[in-house]
């Protein structure tokens, strides 16, 4: 997991594996939770804050995102991106700020221009009244010095969607009408004051009662750690924790190539612009910021990941499965039970590797083949992954695809553009692959490593992949196309 400072990033995923021992063992209790707190946090100096009472009060509130719970200052909230209150105090209030470079000039400029009295002279340079600002900007544009300044928070700077704002006291406040739940924000804050519910307990829960968990690897997974670690290296270490079994979702991939060509064919015979399905926080942003291109243009296959989940629990009735990837959405995805037999639960990989600290197990190399997707599912990662596997699937049934044009839309802003140009009926592409983060899902906020270094040993190991097609390699997984398929049935 990427974050501004290792060793808050540490701090964060010790909060978790600590949680997941106590789940373990049978002590996740108020009681134990606190001896918990006190272990972490002894004191009596502190190590990241002002004092050990904040600290302690951050560390209680980081366990209850761990046990899938709201801190305690929004309780009621089903988000999955929290703000700790507490944690969020060190940014500056002041969205506009005079620096050093202010020369005090005698025309003032930015004093006349201030219709809101924000503006005064101070003992050095100008100075600005937070209080009164209403961050108008037209001082900074009337400065001749370039004095003035816009500091724009980093959670806010990261959000694409415009979800961020704060309160009186300065204190991140997220619109959840808004949020689309890409978690950009969360790794974004040097404070580490947003996070997510992680729900490792509960996963926890379901192999201690002896279910049926089978865990599901998204196609970004491969590289996440290394080019000595492969699929099966990590079926097997999945395995030793105490799931049942391990499926890669680039199967899931191959499914929704198939099934998205079948509308896109149609789609494109009779002129209608369409969208991709599979990236959640792509989906959350049409539903709340674009209804209407949801309504009209959005493909109604299902994503991967819920085609897998669907898939095994037709053929293995009864199973729990839990989907592990670099995706922050993905949760929400889970989360929406008007979804069918969608995922159950889903884990980053920092979750991930919390989980299997708190059993004391590492990744290992195999001498063992194992390869579940055609290479196309296994690419469902990247940008145009996505649009590439639909476009081979058109062509593996016979179709002429050199006409069409696609819009592979990459990062928040160009996901926003494309819809923009949907909505305004200017998009001259035939259809959008949507993805919010950029470089796709590999570059999700919570991958394991820097994209640079993912992209060697993740090439090194999809060139060992064979060759199948993607239609063949479905022949070994029947299914009733339509009620698999296809969202909300």
């Amino acid at each position: 997991m990427i974050t501004n400072d290792a060793g808050m990033n540490r701090f964060k995923h010790n909060v978790m594996e600590e949680v997941c021992r106590l789940e373990w063992d049978g002590n996740n209790d108020p009681e134990h939770v606190e001896e918990l707190i006190l272990k972490m946090i002894p004191g009596p100096k502190p190590a990241y804050r002002c004092c050990v009472y904040k600290e302690r009060e951050i560390v209680r509130q980081r366990v209850k995102l761990a046990n899938a719970k709201a801190p305690s200052y929004n309780p009621h909230s089903k988000n999955i991106v929290q703000v700790i209150d507490p944690a969020c105090d060190e940014c500056p209030i002041s969205a506009y700020s005079v620096t050093d470079n202010c020369r005090f000039c005698m025309g003032k400029p930015c004093l006349s221009s201030c219709k809101f009295e924000a503006i005064k002279p101070g003992d050095t340079h100008m100075h600005i009244d937070p209080a009164k600002c209403k961050e108008c900007g037209l001082c900074a544009k009337a400065c001749p010095y370039g004095a003035i300044v816009h500091l724009v928070r980093p959670c806010k700077k990261a959000c694409p969607v415009d979800a961020i704002t704060y309160d009186e006291y300065g204190y991140c406040k997220i619109d959840e009408d808004k949020c689309i739940q890409c978690g950009h924000c969360i790794h974004s804050c040097p404070f580490a004051a947003i996070g997510s519910k992680t729900f490792l307990v509960d996963i926890i829960k379901e192999i201690k009662a002896g279910k049926e968990v089978i865990a599901m690897c998204a196609p970004a997974t491969e590289g996440q750690f290394g080019e000595d670690i492969t699929m099966a290296s990590i079926r097997e270490g999945l395995k030793k924790i105490g799931f049942s079994d391990m499926i890669e979702v680039g199967l899931g991939g191959d499914m929704t190539a198939a099934y998205e060509a079948e509308e896109w064919s149609e789609a494109y015979k009779e002129g209608r612009k369409m969208t991709t399905s599979c990236c959640p926080a792509f989906i959350n942003m049409l539903k709340k910021h674009f209804p209407d291109q949801y309504k009209e243009n959005m493909s109604s296959t299902v994503s991967p990941m819920c085609a897998v989940s669907r898939y095994l629990k037709t053929v293995r009735p009864g199973c729990v499965t839990v989907f592990i990837g670099p995706c922050i959405a993905k949760k929400s995805e889970a989360q929406d039970k008007s979804v069918k037999d969608n995922a159950d639960y889903v884990i980053t990989y920092g979750e991930l590797r919390a989980l299997m600290r708190s059993r004391d197990i590492k990744f290992e190399p195999v001498n063992e083949d194992y390869q579940e997707s055609s290479i196309w599912g296994k690419r469902f990662a990247g940008s145009g992954g996505v649009a590439n596997a639909v476009i081979e699937c058109m062509q593996e049934r016979g179709e002429d695809t050199a006409d069409i044009k696609l819009f592979k839309a990459a990062g928040g802003s160009e996901c926003k553009k494309a819809l923009a140009l949907l909505k305004a009926g200017k998009l001259t592409e035939d259809f959008i692959e949507g993805m919010v983060c950029p470089g796709g899902c590999v570059g999700g906020p919570s991958r394991h490593k820097n994209i640079s270094d993912i992209n060697k040993p993740r090439e090194a190991l999809l060139s060992k992949a064979d060759d199948r097609k993607v239609l063949e390699n479905l022949k070994d997984y029947p299914m009733d196309k339509f009620s698999m398929m296809r969202n909300g049935k």
